[in-house]
This record gives structure tokens, sequence and C-alpha cells, in this order.
């Protein structure tokens, strides 16, 4: 499918997400945002006036079918709730669109492999929304582990939290089953940036949860077994202060990134030490990683390369929690297979 750019986009929804990602679509340099529907009566309107200052030329469709049926839209941004996505991929792929989903991009390992056949299938590209993974700093921790600062890598420690606002309560209404609870909405990244640090998937994870009536986890930690003394420790919680950071520990030292999510504005910072009593901090610029994402994604699919996140790295990810789930339901460390 052959595309010029800016890439043509419209977003499936006015989830809360849009005050970062409506504003990414339009400061993107490759990508035009010309349509939005939602299902809630004026909630397509409010999110446009709310997040789409200056945006012009955007049309308000009727229903989700229409946005997917318009021949003016090529790639879709999916935001709605988890347990829909693999549905509304699945549709919108079906109509020839590019699918760029929020995070998870489906609660079941077959779903994502459904998704992916349909995507070889129909010629389009599929990637999970994890803004986070374009933004430069964590280029920069891995040039700073290739150069062998920090030696051969033993540890990950990854931690995600906020206090749950009133506002956000939505969040612990459905099971995880159903894509509730913090698992789905933050756990996926404390999962997805530990992993990241290590060649090979894991081959094991425990992990311990608090579940509340409704069936959600509202915290969670674990521990990924990569084999040969290699561990990614995670930790999440809707009942901790706000956190989103990462460290790496090596044979000859450490590196922490802080600041994960990062709002645009923020300065990133890195941290090192090593064994021989070296430290450093680095300060890069300011980057908006979900404009970031938009102009990755529309650039793999305007120059017919590939996204930076796989379908295969969307599948492992879901696996990992699938079983991590699991595990805090039964107390047993589930081993992974390799299917």
């Amino acid at each position: 499918m052959n595309h010029k750019a800016p890439l043509q986009w419209g977003i499936l929804g006015a989830a809360r997400i849009n005050e970062r990602l409506m504003p990414a679509i339009l400061g993107a340099s490759n990508a035009s945002l010309v349509g939005i529907a939602s299902r809630r009566k004026g909630a397509a309107q409010e999110t446009l006036k709310k997040y789409g200052s200056g945006a012009e030329g955007v049309l308000i469709h009727p229903t989700l079918e229409a946005l997917i049926e318009d021949p003016n839209i090529e790639a879709v941004y999916l935001p709605m709730a988890n347990q829909e996505h693999a549905e509304w991929a699945l549709k919108s792929i079906e109509q020839g669109k590019h699918v760029l989903l929020e995070k998870p991009m489906a609660l079941t390992v077959r779903d994502i492999d459904a998704i992916s056949e349909a995507a070889q299938r129909k010629g389009v590209m599929v990637m999970e929304g994890f803004m986070y993974r374009f933004h430069p700093q964590h280029a920069r921790v891995r040039e700073l582990i290739a150069s062998g600062l920090i030696g051969e890598i033993h540890s990950v420690r990854s931690s995600f939290s906020f206090m749950m606002r009133p506002a956000r309560m939505y969040r612990l209404e459905e099971p995880v089953s159903r894509g509730g609870g913090a698992m789905w909405d933050i756990g996926c990244y404390a999962i997805h940036a530990g992993r990241m640090w290590f060649d090979t998937p894991p081959i094991a994870v425990t992990a311990m949860a608090e579940f509340i009536e409704s069936g959600a986890d509202i915290g969670t930690s674990g521990i990924l077994d990569f084999g040969g003394g290699r561990r990614a420790h995670f930790d999440f919680s809707f009942a901790c202060t706000r956190r989103s950071e990462y460290e790496i520990t090596g044979t000859k030292g450490s590196i922490k990134c802080p600041t994960v999510w990062q709002l645009p504005g923020d300065i990133p910072e890195i941290l090192w030490w090593t064994e021989d009593g070296r430290r450093g901090e680095e300060r890069l610029k300011p980057f908006n990683h979900f404009e970031l994402e938009i102009e990755g994604f529309s650039r793999a699919v305007l120059e017919g390369t590939p996204p930076l996140l796989s379908m295969t790295d969307a599948r492992t990810n879901c696996r990992i929690i699938v079983a991590a789930l699991e595990s805090a339901k039964t107390g047993q460390v589930i081993r992974l297979d390799s299917k």
C-alpha cells in the first residue's frame, strides 16, 4: 500500500489519553489528523475542542464504523477500553487501516496472533503503543551498556506507580480477565521496560498481587527469570506515589533512568555509577515521546519499513502478563514455553 506524507490519521475513541496523543498527531511532521469518532454523544467534539487547539478540517464521524470506513483515513489510533482492543483492531484492519493500538495490544496471545495474521493478509502495519520506547534517553542507556561501562547485565529493576484518583477509578471496575487493574494499565510498562535489556525472552515468571473485590489488581510485584542468574524485578501499584523508573545492574556498575514517563518539557536524566568509584549524571534535551511515537509509526508506514515495536514483541509481553497473573493467583512459578 502506497502513501504520501503526511499520513492521514483518525482517532477511534475519546479516551483520556487523547490529552497526549491528539497534540502529538497534530504536532508530528509527517502526520495529519483528519477524523475522530466516539460512541458517547458529544465526546468527540469536546475532545477535539479540549486537546486539538488549532486543528482544522478534522471530521467528526457519527459512528466508529463510519471512521474506519472513511477512505481518506489511512491510519487509526485506537485508545478504547482494553477488552475492546482486539475487536476494533480487527475491524480497522479489515478496512485496510494501519493501526496504532494503545497498550496493551490485546488481553490474550490468541487475539494478538489473530491481529498479526489479519495485518499480514491485508498488508497493513500494526504496533502496540509503548510511547516511552521512542524517547532517546533509552538509546543513550543502550550506548552506555554497549561501551562496557557496567559490564554484563544480571539484574534489572523496574518500578511504575501512581496514586489512584477518583477520575480514574474506572480502571478498577473490571477484573483482570477483562483488562482491569494495575497489571494491564501500568504493569505492562514495568514488564516491557524490564525485559528490553535482555536478548532472550524470560523462561519463567513469579508474581504476587493484591486483588480487590472487582477482581482487579491494585498492585503487583514479581520476577522474570531469564536464566543464568539474570532476572528482572518489576513492581507497580495504584497505591503508591508516582514512579516510572528502571535500574540496570551489571558486573561493573549500574545505570538508572529515574523518569521513564516524560511529559513535554521534562529534562531527561541518566544516572550511573561503577564498581571502581566513578559516577555520572547526564541530562538530555526535552523530547515529546508521544510525538516521536506518531512520527516513528508514520515513517514506518510511509517508507514501508518495520515499526520500532514488532508483533513478536507484543506477543511476548502479553504472554508474560498472562503468566504473571496466573502466578499471582496460584502462588506458583509459571514456566514460559517457547510457543
